[in-house]
């Protein structure tokens, strides 16, 4: 079942239209990968999804219901311009905001009392946001995003201001939410992190989408039919249905070789072909990056 769905999506500002006709849907208990480059209709989506704008055409269903406002105690949203209020204390802006999202003041201490402790920032709870650094802050608001466990988390480049140690321990929570059976939007230019965490992906360009489906699915479409080779000896006399495409030297002193072959014929058809002719110390397929699928779809690349 889906959890989301939006049908034929339009927005407009002035003269910009910043959504045409995007349909999209969302499988429960996945993680979601909402790509596109800047000013590619992301956040208006997203947005509208929140409930903080509406489309001008089209529908979106949450569950199969048309959304309504009381869906919003059901999302959590981490947008990408953090907004806590830096005048408040941590522990009194998160019991606030937790109680927006429909907590009573007992279960969002108790809950709270749980992330502390996991995040180890026990000491920030009389700490004005305002004398927390940037990645201190982003944690806050992470808390924020999921203490009241919704369905359906929308993170907005989730990763942005972390150093490597604290961005691992948020992709930790990533994973370890979906395991619980959250959803998981998640709309990043960093396409190392889509390679590791997304099960589907979207890919909007231009007000557009121009791809959608499960990620595996997509990689599919995007093979290149090639293989590298390392080898020692020479390639020759391989049938003219197999192109050598380029070669360079491994610091080692092994030559790697790229090989096209063509979409009908068989693997097992080139290894047999290079074990004849040279010694052999690894073979592998060129399986497309989702940086290298951005790049052929998109025709730029990703901003980090």
């Amino acid at each position: 079942m889906n959890i989301l769905e939006t049908h034929h999506i339009v927005k407009q500002y002035a003269q910009h239209r910043a959504l045409d006709d995007v349909s999209l849907n969302v499988p429960r208990g996945c993680i979601f990968g909402l790509l596109g480059p800047n000013g590619a209709g992301k956040t208006s989506l997203i947005r509208i999804i929140n409930q903080i704008t509406g489309p001008d055409e089209g529908d979106v269903l949450f569950l199969g219901e048309r959304l309504k406002p009381d869906h919003i105690r059901r999302i959590g949203y981490l947008p990408e311009e953090r907004g806590l209020y830096k005048k408040m204390k941590v522990g009194e802006q998160l019991l606030y905001l937790a109680q927006l999202k429909g907590l009573s003041e007992k279960q969002a201490m108790e809950k709270l009392k749980v992330w502390f402790i996991k995040f180890d920032i026990k000491t920030w709870w009389n700490k004005n946001v305002e004398d927390l650094s940037k990645g201190m802050q982003q944690k806050i608001q992470f808390v924020a995003t999921v203490l009241h466990e919704p369905d359906l988390i929308i993170l907005d480049e989730p990763f942005s201001g972390f150093d490597p140690i604290n961005a691992n321990l948020i992709k930790d929570e990533i994973l370890e939410l979906k395991q619980k059976g959250s959803t998981i939007i998640f709309s990043t230019h960093r396409m190392e992190s889509v390679e590791e965490l997304c099960d589907h992906i979207a890919l909007i360009n231009r007000s557009k989408k121009i791809l959608d489906g499960p990620k595996l699915t997509i990689k599919e479409q995007f093979k290149t039919h090639t293989y590298h080779v390392d080898y020692q000896g020479t390639i020759d006399g391989l049938p003219e249905q197999f192109t050598l495409l380029d070669s360079k030297t491994t610091e080692d002193g092994f030559t790697r070789t790229n090989i096209r072959i063509p979409a009908e014929a068989q693997v097992n058809d080139l290894i047999r072909l290079l074990l004849d002719r040279v010694m052999v110390r690894s073979f592998g397929e060129n399986i497309p990056s989702m940086n290298d699928i951005f790049i052929k779809a998109v025709g730029e690349v990703p901003t980090t």
